[in-house]
């Protein structure tokens, strides 16, 4: 299986949709290790749905990480979430987008930022150094 991205719902031009197509074969290759991976981008009604089915937590996120069996696994993304977020830290979509791309990718490789000491938030800040990415998802969650 090669790297999917599904866009549903999701408010994104085709021309963007292209560049999220590239980054996802650049994480399959160079994070995840040749490992293909599904994204679905969509809206806040899709992702709280499946927050809500999965997690049992009643409210849209930003981004999920479905561990396949026997296979890598599933991210989804909000776009909205992306968008709102995108605003409040000043940078474009598209980079919101990579930056939850890259959240979800290191969830399905097995690092949890809840309990890993460190490890996932290290890893994340060493990629988006090397991916050009702005501030991630654990470092802004460190500032709050």
């Amino acid at each position: 299986m090669d790297t999917q991205v599904l866009f549903r719902r999701a408010r994104i031009p085709f021309s963007m949709r292209r560049e999220l197509k590239s980054f996802a074969a650049a994480l399959t290759s160079d994070v995840a290790g040749g490992k293909a991976f599904r994204c679905l981008i969509s809206d806040d009604r899709e992702l709280r749905r499946l927050n809500r089915l999965f997690l049992a937590k009643d409210y849209p996120t930003d981004v999920l990480s479905f561990p396949g069996d026997g296979e890598f696994g599933e991210i989804a993304v909000s776009a909205g979430r992306a968008a709102d977020q995108a605003r409040e830290f000043g940078h474009s979509l598209e980079s919101e987008i990579q930056v939850l791309m890259l959240h979800g990718v290191l969830h399905l490789m097995g690092m949890d930022h809840e309990t890993d000491r460190g490890r996932m938030a290290r890893s994340e800040a060493r990629w988006r150094a090397k991916l050009g990415l702005p501030a991630g998802v654990i470092e802004r969650a460190k500032r709050s």
